[in-house]
């Protein structure tokens, strides 16, 4: 993520309304009216000119949180590759079942959701909370927008947080009072990147990165890393309309993002394409009708399938 800032309320541009969300017919966080998009409830902070990793990483899940600069970025990078906006809705369905594995079957009980984007359908807090609903959970992204919804979704939630900082500087992250509150490394962590590594380049060291999240972190943690991959002949054209876009997006081989897990174990499958790692096509299909689902065993995938790969790792 690039850029930092503080949102604390909203501007209003011309012809704008500022709304209270009432009811389900409201989506939760956004303080806005279902359907009005985010150009009328500009949060402080925003300069809508200028692409937003997340709010580009929201129009490719179908979101309203964008502005016609961020459209424009997708719509380029489609011209590499049509429908490779679809990788967003992989890429979240692989974090939505990796939480579900983590809070249920291994009992994670806190997670670090580290380049969390926009608020969504189907947040890391919700996913685990209906495993346990006493999990803990801190959102880690430096966009001001992010800081806004995220802060009126989390109003009032004493077990969850939104922390405004670049997850390059990881000792602010980890020394920052609502992390020391929620996040407690003598216990199992869930450190979750996904979709945020590949935003840094070789000379942010993506590597030590991870490294400084998982020291501290007890035995028993565990790592989620989802990562843009070259597996498909476009892959490089894309990296080039990403870098062009918004200064970040490299896509790097499957041996690359492996290397990022370290010493850490691997779980079963490894490093794969998102949608073969532990797939569950009822789950993702609840929420994404129009995902491409694998059945348990299948490895073969599609173009799109295998420009986003990911895996999940325990620290002994």
């Amino acid at each position: 993520m690039t850029g930092s800032g503080n949102a604390t309320g909203f501007s209003r541009g011309p012809g704008s309304r500022i709304m209270k969300c009432a009811g389900a017919a409201c989506r939760a966080g956004s303080g806005r009216e279902e359907g009005m998009r985010v150009a009328d409830v500009v949060p402080e902070g925003v300069d809508p000119s200028v692409p937003s990793v997340a709010r580009i990483y929201d129009h490719g899940l179908g979101g309203t949180d964008n502005f016609p600069v961020d459209r424009a970025i997708s719509a380029r990078v489609g011209e590499a590759m049509p429908e490779s906006s679809k990788v967003a809705v992989l890429n979240r369905a692989l974090l939505r079942r990796a939480v579900r594995f983590l809070a249920g079957e291994v009992g994670i009980r806190q997670f670090l959701d580290l380049g969390s984007g926009l608020p969504a359908r189907d947040n890391t807090h919700q996913v685990a909370r209906r495993e346990a609903p006493e999990a803990r959970v801190v959102y880690v992204d430096d966009d001001p927008m992010v800081r806004a919804y995220a802060g009126a979704l989390l109003a009032g939630d004493a077990r969850t947080a939104i922390v405004t900082a670049d997850v390059r500087d990881t000792g602010a992250v980890l020394g920052h009072p609502d992390v020391v509150r929620l996040i407690d490394f003598d216990e199992p962590v869930g450190v979750l990147m996904s979709g945020i590594l590949h935003h840094f380049p070789v000379s942010d060291d993506p590597g030590g990165i991870v490294a400084a999240y998982l020291a501290p972190a007890a035995p028993g943690s565990h790592l989620l890393v989802s990562h843009f991959h070259r597996g498909a002949p476009e892959a490089e054209e894309l990296e080039r309309k990403f870098v062009a876009g918004i200064g970040s997006g490299w896509f790097r081989t499957t041996e690359e993002v492996a290397a990022y897990f370290g010493d850490l174990e691997p779980l079963d499958p490894g490093v794969v394409p998102a949608s073969v790692w532990r797939p569950d096509p009822a789950y993702d299909r609840a929420l994404f009708p129009d995902i491409t689902t694998r059945e348990p065993g299948e490895t073969e995938v599609g173009a799109i399938e295998s420009l986003i790969v990911g895996g999940v790792a325990r620290k002994g």
